[in-house]
C-alpha cells in the first residue's frame, strides 16, 4: 500500500511539472505584445525596448519558464502587470473567498448528495428514486450560468429574497455574507448534488449486486442494515473519488458562476486578468487551480487506496 501511495504522490509532482509547462506556453503564445498592452498606442521604441528589459522578455522561453517555475517553487509569484503589486498579495484574499463560498456550499452538498443516493439505491425502483433521478438529470443538464440567472430571476427579482450580486468585503458579519454569497451556494450546490448522488447510487447499486449482499438479504436483515453496514463500506472508495472530483469543481471550476454573481473570488479574478492580458497573474492563478486539482485527486486516490481492504490487509503468500 505505502509503495502506491509513493506512486500516487510522484505521478501528482509529474502532473504539475507538466502543467506549469502549458500554462506557461499558453500564456506565452497569446496574440499581442504585453509592452504594448501595457505602454499603449502612443509608446515609443525606446519605452518599450526599456520595459521589455525590465519584464525579462528579451530573453529565452526557456529562460523564462526556469525563472519562473523557480520563483513559483519559493512563493514568488511575480509582479502584477497591470498595478505593479506582488500577485501574491492580490491572489491569495481572492483564493480565500474561493474556498469560504467552495466550503459553504460542499457542506450542504455532500452529505445531502451521498444521503440522497444511499437512499435511492436502497429503494431503487421507487418513486423516490424515479423523482430523484429525474431532478438530478435535469440540474446536471443545465448550465451554471443558466441556473445561475434563473436563480437570480426568481429569488432575487420576482420575490426579493436574497441579493443578486455576492458582494463580500473584509470585516464583514457572518449573517450578511451568508445572505450575500447563498445564491452561489445554491447554483454549486445543484450542479455537485446531482452529480455526486447519481454516481453514489451508480457505485451503492453495483455494491449490492454482489453475491455477499444477497446472503445477507437471505438471512432476513433489515434492507436498511444491509445498505449502510454491507453496502456502503465498500462503495466508498469510488464514492471518495467522485466527491473529491466534485469538490475540486467547487475550488476549480467557479470561474462562471463568481462572474455571474460578481463574488471577489479568484475566478473572477483570472477573468479580469485575461482581461487586461496581466500575464503573470494568468499564470499564478492557472497554476493554483491546477495544483487544488492535483491535489485533491491525488488524495482521493490515496483515500480509495487506504479504505481498500485489500490493500489493508494483503493475503500472506503461502509457501
Amino acid at each position: 500500500m505505502a509503495w502506491l501511495i509513493l506512486q500516487r504522490l510522484g505521478l501528482g509532482v509529474i502532473t504539475l511539472v507538466l502543467v506549469s509547462m502549458l500554462v506557461f506556453t499558453g500564456t506565452e503564445i497569446l496574440p499581442g505584445d504585453v509592452a504594448a498592452a501595457i505602454l499603449g498606442q502612443n509608446a515609443t521604441p525606446e519605452s518599450l525596448a526599456a520595459l521589455r528589459q525590465e519584464l525579462g522578455l528579451d530573453s529565452g522561453p526557456v529562460a523564462r519558464y526556469l525563472a519562473w517555475a523557480s520563483g513559483t517553487l519559493h512563493g514568488d509569484l511575480g509582479q502584477s502587470l497591470a498595478n505593479r503589486q506582488p500577485v501574491g498579495e492580490l491572489l491569495w484574499p481572492r483564493f480565500g473567498n474561493t474556498m469560504a463560498l467552495a466550503g459553504y456550499a460542499a457542506v450542504i452538498a455532500v452529505p445531502l448528495a451521498v444521503g440522497l443516493g444511499i437512499s435511492s439505491a436502497a429503494l431503487r425502483g421507487s418513486f423516490f428514486d424515479r423523482a430523484a433521478n429525474v431532478v438530478a438529470l435535469a440540474t446536471v443538464s443545465l448550465p451554471e450560468y443558466f441556473l445561475g440567472l434563473l436563480l437570480i430571476l426568481f429569488v432575487s427579482v420576482q420575490w426579493g429574497l436574497l441579493p443578486s450580486l455576492a458582494d463580500t468585503w473584509s470585516g464583514m458579519g457572518l449573517a450578511a455574507w451568508l445572505q450575500a454569497t447563498t445564491l452561489p451556494m445554491l447554483v454549486l450546490v445543484l450542479v455537485t448534488v446531482a452529480q455526486i448522488m447519481r454516481m453514489t447510487r451508480t457505485t451503492v447499486l453495483a455494491v449490492m449486486d454482489q453475491p455477499f449482499i444477497e446472503t445477507a438479504c437471505l438471512k432476513g436483515l433489515p434492507m436498511g442494515r444491509v445498505v449502510l453496514v454491507h453496502a456502503v463500506p465498500n462503495a466508498l472508495g469510488p464514492t471518495i473519488n467522485v466527491v473529491a472530483f466534485n469538490l475540486t469543481y467547487l475550488i476549480a471550476g467557479v470561474v462562471l458562476v463568481e462572474t455571474i454573481f460578481n463574488y471577489n473570488g479568484l475566478g473572477r479574478f483570472m477573468v479580469d486578468a485575461v482581461s487586461k492580458r496581466d500575464v503573470p497573474m494568468v499564470q499564478a492563478a492557472a497554476m493554483v487551480f491546477a495544483a487544488v486539482h492535483v491535489v485533491m485527486n491525488m488524495l482521493a486516490d490515496i483515500a480509495a487506496i487506504a479504505l481498500n481492504p485489500r490493500l489493508r490487509h494483503p493475503r500472506v503468500k503461502e509457501s
